[in-house]
């Protein structure tokens, strides 16, 4: 190996850089509120308003409703073009009453995650599934290479105006 480092500096840079793309590196997405904020909030006293102040905007709010704001923290490690590997998921769920008074918070960990498998055709997505090839040809011929406007076409550094015929 050394010898071929020697006698080829090329071939030993391009092994140093496949290694380092091997390297893996974790990520940190969300902010986890502070234990000392999280103690202000009060269930039956606080109200939205005051848990925007003190934590802040939270990371997602309730799909078919606000009763419910979640602040989500996950740490992540990949290796090259891998899957990511979660390491440590929280979540702290605030849940409102209809009033907006804070009901009760709730904190959720990486354990408490489920996997679940969706129900194949149940909820069809809108449009139409293409294939590779009509993907591939769906554009030939959508684009020219002329910049000037011919003569049935409007000169884009004017404003425009109908043409007469």
């Amino acid at each position: 190996m050394l010898s071929t480092a020697r006698q080829n500096p090329l071939a030993a840079l391009a092994l140093v850089l496949a290694l380092a793309g091997c390297i893996a590196t974790e990520n940190q997405r969300g902010n986890l509120p502070e234990a000392d904020k999280l103690a202000q909030i009060k269930p039956g006293a606080t109200t939205r308003d005051e848990v925007q102040r003190i934590l802040g905007t939270p990371s997602s709010t309730g799909v078919f409703d606000e009763k419910n704001w979640y602040y989500i923290s996950k740490k992540t490690k990949q290796i090259a073009f891998f899957d990511p590997e979660v390491l440590d998921q929280h979540v702290y769920i605030v849940n409102f009453d209809e009033k907006g008074v804070v009901r009760v918070v709730d904190h959720k960990e990486l354990k408490d995650g489920r996997d679940i498998e969706p129900a194949p055709g149940a909820t069809p997505a809108p449009g139409r599934e293409l294939t590779f090839l009509e993907q591939v040809l769906g554009n030939v011929g959508r684009f020219t290479k002329e910049s000037k406007a011919g003569p049935d076409k409007q000169d884009p550094t004017k404003p425009y105006e109908p043409q007469k015929r």
